[in-house]
């Protein structure tokens, strides 16, 4: 399987599992909108700040 765990930076600069399983990650107007192999799907104000394709991470900041 191919799918990446979504982590975000949370403010005191650790890393916070936001959402498992993604497959499918598209820019929108103000954000990220990620869905999982499940259909789900989740919402972000964030930029994309890493993507480790090997370890299967999409590293996440929140924008402002």
């Amino acid at each position: 399987m191919c799918e990446a765990n979504a982590y975000l930076i949370g403010k005191d600069g650790k890393e916070e599992l936001f959402f498992k399983d993604v497959d499918v990650v598209k820019q929108e107007e103000d954000g990220l909108l990620l869905r999982d192999i499940f259909g789900q799907q989740k919402a972000i104000r964030a930029r994309i700040k890493e993507l480790a394709l090997v370890d299967h991470r999409i590293i996440l900041e929140r924008l402002e």
